[in-house]
């Protein structure tokens, strides 16, 4: 209520609230109205007014937990419902509001009106109904219209008493005139009950005569009700049931990611509803029927329903730790946790069924839930000084010596498993004492820079000797980042949320979260004025990031802790660095480099040490700008791969656990981004860029990632508006050249590629680069490459133009290339002889070497249809002799069976006849017995008899040479010899045909008799040596009967 002080105008006052109001309002809230009617035999009705007025929600922010998940839409459309006055007949009868809600009409639907009606109790709705008929687990748009419409405009609605205290006013007279207009207005509905009652009511014996008063629906809740907010558990149940049925797709972990996140809420909001919401999801997630079947294969289940597992383990460690809860209540929950436990269903930490203890009942490390007296407790006073004060310190009188309670600087400490102490903040701050839960954060990194001081003074004192060593035993088995609490990912989000700058506009707004914004809020009863939460938070979360740790077991934990990596760093990455953070970046940087084994950036750490590259590459990004020796040397540290250093004498036993770094590809990608960044930072850095380069070299042996570091060093060093830089460019064809020798001989799929791209590199390096890898081929490339490949490309217009050579520099790049080909071409001829020859064409003595180099190898180590390729080739370019040369050396080497008429030498062997044919007679002659002795199959030779027949020999017109213009004879050599191979042919042919010939084949084979005959025909007695063939074929093949039939009908 507001009013103008006189003398002020226009200035506005609250006055204080009446004592009556002030009482009201915590009646109200506190205790059930049949309490307070027992308590007093007599209430004033304006009391009672004030009570009913004050027992109705007040905190929007209520409403919206049971209408939506964050913010979503049903909340927002109930307030644009409100706001654009479709909310009317809103009337509250004791704890019973109703009204109507209109829905708009669209272009689809008409206008709909819905009666809405509301029940509550002690500032919580108890329950709901809307005739729109909404079956979920939040509230409906119209129930969140009507609800706000109460809280923001409560003069505006019309207050009654509970219809009982109505009732209790009226004379016999007015009762029944009452009953008689309800049932009259609502004869359909209410007259079959109300005859009912009434007959009842003059019965005597009947139940209702047994019972003092009557009920009243507007009269709120009795004293033995819970007192919590409507939550329909039918529907909770269907959701969660329907979403896991849907195994994590679709959208459905997200959606029980949500669930997750509202029971959080409700848990912060210290609503009772919270374990009682999180009871019926764990139920339904004990009754999905996937884990019976995942029991029976022996298998795990997938890594979505794990993350829902665990983050269901932390929900249950967060209710049974609220430091406020009975005993009784809390004895209840560790008895359905360990029932849930002892189900054979439950799966284990892992996802999987071993030997371990279930996830949900081991998620509390050094607590074991089946043993409820055991179990974490708030009573320690030490503890509860902590949390309950700012303040608390230690005496300075008492500040020397050691003290497990404080610090040398007075400041408490907590001495507990890391985890474990977290998993309280946690609690603490999800029960909304996010006060208590700041305290408790801040005396738990007092211990862990304690903890990492005392570390590095045992480090120095043994650093000496670890360093000669180079090994190390020290290790945490137990990781904090990857851990099923989170412990750094907690303390970090409560020591973020005080420094966090609200968004007053969050909760009506809808579209994608902004990111936050944080500002420095000073420590509480800190000695040291420039210490604020957000340095903290960053503090706890580089020590928690840099601790060194043993890689854990198993394929889900090892990625959980790549996740929880990538979460961290993603929220550091929303911290805005002042100068306040870098200091303290720079601080925590240099702990980690001199903390020795205790530090997973020490400089001596156990070899199954997690990895630090995704941490490195964040605080090289960090640091770079502000101190970048620091950046560097915290990444170069970061490089070394400790998978890959040769095990001690007294460690080969480890050797065979390395099949278990299940996400050695995710780590090796990791290590290489890091090399990434570093190279492109260090551009233009001589010095710096041979530093990143040697730590590359010597740590990363993956040459696909090599390879892409090569890609990325040489994309950055050649922008395309801009001169490339040579530096980096350099180190992109030192890192080629490495993965040439890496891949040079295994199997790589992307080799070609890789070869490719390292000329267009040495290209862009320039005329010297070149020259190198054409001298030291053998190094880099197989011959085939060398030849067809690089030199091939090195010679090519484009690259001659691209680095506009002077013709010195032409002759040189051309000498390279020629001396690389003959040098192929001896070490591996078969491939590499018709690209030497090409390379060679322009010098007379290197092709003549090329050529010798050809023919020596033709006799041993060479096909015929590389030969006939090569000889093919010396035709076109104009050596018409030794391509003869070649291709009788070709004919050698092949052999045609008499079936093979579709073989891919024949055009070959065509050819090689055509191209002897018009050399002249003598060359004719030369090859024939070739034919004769590797051609068996009769169409082929007949194909190559009546090419020769058609034109006369000696039509290339050699020099020197005489051409008598002649046509050859059958009946004389050379044609006579490959006359009688090809009727000898036809004759084996068409026995080895008739040998399995069937019916459908028939005519084919007439055909084929007929092309005999034609061949027959071209000896001088060749029809009387056809007549006899057919009539040996009808003596020995009179069986076929229909087959003769058919010879004799076409050759008589």
């Amino acid at each position: 209520v507001s009013a103008h002080r006189p003398g002020l105008p226009g200035s506005r006052y609250r006055s204080p609230e009446s004592l009556l109001d002030c009482a009201a309002k915590a009646v109200a809230e506190k205790w059930a109205f049949e309490r307070v009617e027992e308590r007093f035999e007599r209430i004033p009705e304006p009391v009672q007014r004030r009570i009913v007025y004050w027992s109705f929600p007040r905190n929007e922010k209520e409403i919206c937990m049971y209408s939506s998940f964050q913010y979503g839409l049903p909340f927002r459309r109930g307030i644009r419902l409100l706001e654009t006055g479709c909310v009317e007949n809103v009337l509250q009868v004791g704890f019973h509001l109703s009204g109507t809600v209109t829905e708009p009409a669209t272009s689809s639907e008409p206008e709909v009106t819905h009666k809405v009606a509301i029940s509550f109790d002690r500032c919580k709705i108890t329950s709901v109904t809307c005739g729109c008929g909404n079956r979920d687990i939040f509230y409906c748009a119209h129930v969140v219209a009507l609800s706000l419409y109460r809280i923001r405009k409560p003069e505006q609605v019309k207050l009654r008493l509970p219809i009982s205290e109505t009732l209790f006013q009226m004379n016999r007279d007015q009762l029944q005139k009452l009953v008689q207009y309800l049932i009259t207005a609502h004869h359909t509905e209410v007259l079959p009950t109300a005859q009912k009652l009434a007959d009842e009511i003059l019965s005597s014996n009947s139940e209702i005569n047994q019972v003092h008063g009557a009920p009243d629906p507007t009269a709120g809740a009795s004293i033995d009700d819970d007192n919590c907010w409507h939550l329909d558990e039918d529907q909770v149940r269907e959701q969660v049931k329907q979403f896991l049925s849907q195994g994590g797709y679709y959208g459905s972990g997200k959606q029980l990611n949500s669930m997750f996140a509202k029971v959080r809420e409700m848990l912060r909001m210290r609503d009772s509803n919270g374990a009682r919401m999180l009871t019926l999801i764990t139920e339904q997630f004990m009754a999905d029927p996937r884990l019976s079947l995942w029991r029976q294969q022996g298998a795990g289940m997938n890594d979505k329903c794990r993350q829902l597992w665990d983050e269901l383990g932390a929900l249950w460690v967060c209710v049974v730790l609220n430091p406020h809860c009975k005993s009784e209540e809390k004895s209840g929950w560790l008895k359905q946790l360990k029932k849930w436990g002892d189900m054979d269903v439950c799966p284990l930490e892992d996802g999987n069924y071993g030997s371990e203890l279930p996830n949900i009942t081991n998620t509390l490390p050094q607590s074991n839930l089946w043993n409820p007296p055991c179990d974490l407790h708030w009573q320690d006073s030490h503890l509860q000084r902590i949390i309950s004060s700012d303040f608390y310190m230690s005496p300075s009188y008492q500040r020397e010596g050691e003290s497990l309670l404080f610090n040398p600087q007075g400041l408490p400490l907590w001495l507990d498993h890391v985890p474990t102490a977290c998993a309280r903040v946690d609690a603490l701050r999800s029960h909304g004492y996010s006060r208590e839960a700041l305290r408790l954060a801040v005396a738990i990194i007092n211990t862990l820079r304690l903890q990492q001081q005392r570390q590095m003074d045992i480090y120095k004192h043994q650093k000496k000797e670890l360093l000669q060593r180079g090994v190390t035993s020290t290790t945490n088995l137990e990781g904090w980042v990857g851990h099923p609490l989170d412990p750094i990912g907690c303390l970090f989000t409560t020591l973020t949320e005080t420094c966090r700058v609200d968004d007053d506009n969050s909760m009506d707004t809808g579209g994608d979260p902004r990111p936050p914004v944080y500002n420095h809020v000073p420590v509480w009863g800190s000695p040291d004025g420039g210490e604020s939460y957000l340095t903290l938070a960053l503090e706890v979360a580089l020590m928690g990031m840099g601790q060194q740790r043993i890689m854990p077991e198993g394929l889900y934990a090892q990625d959980k802790v790549c996740r929880n990596e990538e979460q961290i760093v993603a929220k550091l990455l929303e911290l805005e660095l002042d100068d306040l953070l870098v200091q303290t970046l720079r601080k925590q940087a240099i702990q980690l480099l001199e903390a020795g084994p205790f530090s997973g950036l020490g400089e001596v750490i156990h070899r199954e040490s997690v990895p630090m590259h995704t941490f490195a590459k964040y605080l090289f990004s960090a640091l770079l700008p502000h101190d970048a020796d620091l950046a560097y040397k915290v990444a170069l540290r970061a490089m070394r791969s400790v998978l890959n250093s040769p095990p001690d004498l007294h460690e080969v036993a480890f050797a065979c656990r390395y099949p278990r770094w299940f996400t050695l590809g995710h780590l090796e990608s990791q290590q290489c981004e890091l090399a990434s960044t570093m190279l492109t930072a260090a551009k233009g850095d001589m010095l710096r860029l041979r530093t990143v380069l040697e730590a590359i070299q010597k740590n990363i042996h993956s040459s696909s990632l090599i390879f892409k570091l090569a890609q990325d060093a040489f994309k950055i060093a050649t922008p395309a508006d801009s001169p490339p830089d040579i530096t980096l460019l350099n180190v992109a064809l030192e890192l080629g050249l490495q993965v040439m020798r890496m891949t040079l001989s295994t199997l790589n799929w992307r080799r070609r590629e890789m070869v490719r791209w390292l000329v267009t590199c040495a290209t862009e390096v320039g005329l010297r680069a070149l020259v190198s890898i054409l001298q030291s081929w053998y190094t880099l490339f197989t011959p085939t490459e060398a030849t067809s490949i690089v030199a091939a490309t090195v010679m090519s217009h484009n690259t001659i133009l691209r680095l506009s050579l002077d013709y010195p520099q032409r002759e040189e790049l051309a000498s390279c290339a020629r001396t690389l080909a003959l040098q192929c071409a001896m070490k591996d001829p078969q491939n590499c002889a018709l690209s030497a020859l090409t390379l060679c064409e322009k010098d007379h003595i290197a092709f003549e070497t090329a050529y010798q180099i050809v023919i020596d190898a033709a006799s041993t180590g060479m096909t015929y249809s590389q030969l006939f390729t090569i000889a093919r080739y010396m035709e076109h370019r104009g050596y018409p002799l030794r391509s003869f040369k070649l291709a009788s050396l070709a004919m050698t080497h092949l052999n045609l069976a008499y079936n093979q008429d579709t073989h891919p030498a024949i055009n070959d062997v065509l050819w090689a006849c055509a191209l002897s044919h018009s050399l002249g007679k003598n060359e004719l002659a030369a090859i024939i017995p070739l034919v004769v002795k590797s051609v068996h199959c009769a169409t082929v030779l007949s194909d190559i008899l009546r090419r020769c027949t058609m034109t006369a020999p000696g039509l290339a017109g050699i020099p020197g040479r005489r051409n008598s213009g002649k046509l050859m004879s059958t009946d004389k050599a050379p044609l006579r010899q490959l006359l009688d191979a090809t009727i000898s042919a036809y004759i084996n042919t068409t026995h080895s045909r008739l040998t399995h010939i069937s019916p459908r084949h028939y005519g084919e084979f007439i055909e084929f008799l007929s092309k005999a005959r034609e061949t027959f025909l071209l000896a001088q007695d060749g029809h009387i040596q056809f007549a006899q063939f057919i009539d040996n074929l009808k003596q020995i093949y009179k069986g076929k009967k229909k087959l003769m039939m058919l010879v004799r009908e076409r050759f008589g």
